[in-house]
């Protein structure tokens, strides 16, 4: 029986892309990139400012702690399905949605714009196979979860929330914002405790780097798990929770986040020709099938 966190219904964007387009749009200048704003593309649309600002209504109305331990214990199992990297990369690419006015790019194809920005750039070869996988975890969507639980900026579960959240004012609906457990700054947590002692908000970061976490080095572990956790990254948010381990491996994050949300070109990438590249890195990598 499904739990009322994964009700069909309630999965109020045309695409996973509308929330990934309103990022450019809210994050306009990354860290280390020299483009305005007007050389990105625009999403000033009013039906997708509608239709995300209620996607996050419901992302924070639900993203509770207990909702997160519930779903650590639902998926971290892995036991839904096994199926090597390519199955799954297939697998992903029915999430397309063809009333999607903006983009006709699959999934493969936005994964492949973000790793090749990365390898022409010369980073390491473990660098350039996270930009090609770190949204893998959107399986999520395909076991019946509600995008609200897949994708969305992530934030810490457990403690107050800051108001850096985009669209703070619905976190008024949410059973933790009136729980004296969990509505404090530092909630069940411990000043500077560090972010592996942290619950984050459940979605497609935190179920593939449980996934990952025996097979990729810690960078790369670390822009998997934190590259949607923008009210950290961009301002500093929970600074009160890191440590100083944690704000050394946030440089990797920092790298990182330009190359997901900025590498995106309307010309599709030669998936057939770069396929043999992508085949020996995953290898090298990885094991022939996976857990999901």
């Amino acid at each position: 029986m499904k739990s009322e966190f994964s009700k069909k219904e309630i999965a109020p964007l045309r695409s996973i892309e509308d929330w990934e387009d309103d990022l450019i749009a809210r994050y306009p200048n990354p860290k280390s990139a020299t483009k305005k704003k007007e050389e990105y593309r625009n999403y000033e649309d009013s039906e997708r400012v509608s239709t995300v600002k209620e996607f996050y209504r419901l992302n924070h109305t639900y993203q509770t702690y207990d909702f997160v331990e519930s779903k650590e214990k639902e998926f971290l199992k892995f036991d839904k399905r096994e199926m090597s990297f390519w199955d799954a990369i297939d697998f992903l690419n029915t999430l397309v949605d063809d009333s999607d006015p903006d983009t006709h790019l699959d999934q493969l194809q936005h994964l492949l714009q973000t790793s090749e920005a990365i390898r022409a750039d010369g980073h390491p070869d473990w660098f350039i196979l996270t930009g090609f996988m770190h949204d893998l975890g959107k399986v999520l969507c395909l076991f019946g979860e509600p995008q609200w639980a897949v994708v969305g900026d992530t934030f810490p579960v457990g403690c107050r929330h800051s108001e850096k959240i985009v669209y703070p004012e619905f976190f008024e609906a949410n059973p933790d914002s009136k729980d004296e457990r969990f509505n404090s700054k530092y909630g069940v947590y411990e000043p500077n405790c560090g972010l592996d002692n942290v619950k984050m908000s459940w979605g497609h970061d935190e179920y593939l780097y449980h996934m990952m976490k025996d097979y990729l080095p810690e960078p790369a572990l670390y822009m998997i798990r934190y590259h949607s956790f923008y009210p950290q990254h961009r301002d500093n948010a929970y600074d009160h929770l890191l440590n100083d381990h944690d704000r050394e491996m946030f440089k990797w994050v920092d790298k990182f986040n330009p190359y997901d949300l900025y590498s995106k070109v309307p010309v599709p990438p030669d998936a057939k020709a770069l396929r043999p590249y992508y085949e020996d890195l995953v290898a090298k990598y990885l094991p022939a099938t996976l857990k999901f």
